[in-house]
């Protein structure tokens, strides 16, 4: 089974590969402006869904074409994808925030945030296609409390000119430099840095995958090992 990752997050990318799988990457490209722009009302709950579903349908589309979804071992069967989208906000204070974007945003954000908390919102959407057609969906979102530090201006300065926290949801990252400005977190730290595992393998089981299948060939050869020695 083909497993794709529809963001160019190198921090989910990184989750992922720890954790045993190895997926492509595609980037989904979706204009993630007009669908906030069009979904006023939402929560902050349905708007990190709404964004993490679209991604993932985005790039679900592309591999619609039965042509191309061919099982490498058996060229003869038709391959199933699953693909998973993700987006995260961070709420403050009765509002949510993603990337600054400018220095002097991310400095705002931390003037903010420091020495309080938040909560990091990361939508999770599952796609599952098979014989060229989307046979299966799933979407929910995980809320992790983050504790922030209070770091002192120069700490601030020497933060922002890394250019790390422009980029990234909540102007924060903890996994990163960032990680030294986060006193802890109450909730699942893998959300946090941008994808819960938890999560995802609850939603591939909704649509009847199971993650193990998707570990990489030399984790799946060690667990058929062991199995055919309690066997």
């Amino acid at each position: 089974m083909r497993f794709v990752l529809a963001s160019a997050s190198p921090a989910r990318l990184a989750v992922l590969r720890a954790a045993g799988i190895d997926p492509e990457v595609r980037v989904s490209g979706v204009d993630e402006d007009a669908i906030t722009e069009g979904l006023p009302d939402a929560s902050p709950d349905e708007l990190v869904t709404a964004l993490a579903r679209a991604k993932a349908e985005a790039v679900a589309a592309t591999f619609t074409d039965p042509a191309t979804l061919t099982d490498p071992v058996d060229p003869g069967a038709a391959a199933a994808t699953v693909v998973v989208g993700c987006d995260s906000m961070l709420a403050i204070n009765g509002r949510t925030v993603g990337k600054p974007g400018t220095a002097d945003t991310a400095r705002s954000r931390w003037a903010e945030m420091s020495g309080g908390t938040g909560a990091l919102l990361t939508g999770h959407a599952v796609v599952l296609v098979r014989h060229g057609e989307v046979v299966g969906e799933a979407a929910d979102t995980r809320t992790t409390t983050v504790r922030f530090a209070a770091p002192d201006a120069a700490e601030l300065d020497a933060y922002v000119a890394t250019g790390e926290p422009l980029a990234v949801a909540g102007a924060f990252t903890l996994d990163g430099v960032g990680g030294w400005f986060v006193e802890g977190v109450d909730g699942d730290p893998s959300s946090v840095i941008g994808i819960s595992l938890p999560l995802t393998r609850r939603l591939l089981a909704g649509v009847g995958v199971a993650v193990h299948e998707l570990w990489r060939p030399a984790l799946r050869a060690a667990d058929d090992t062991r199995t055919g020695d309690r066997a």
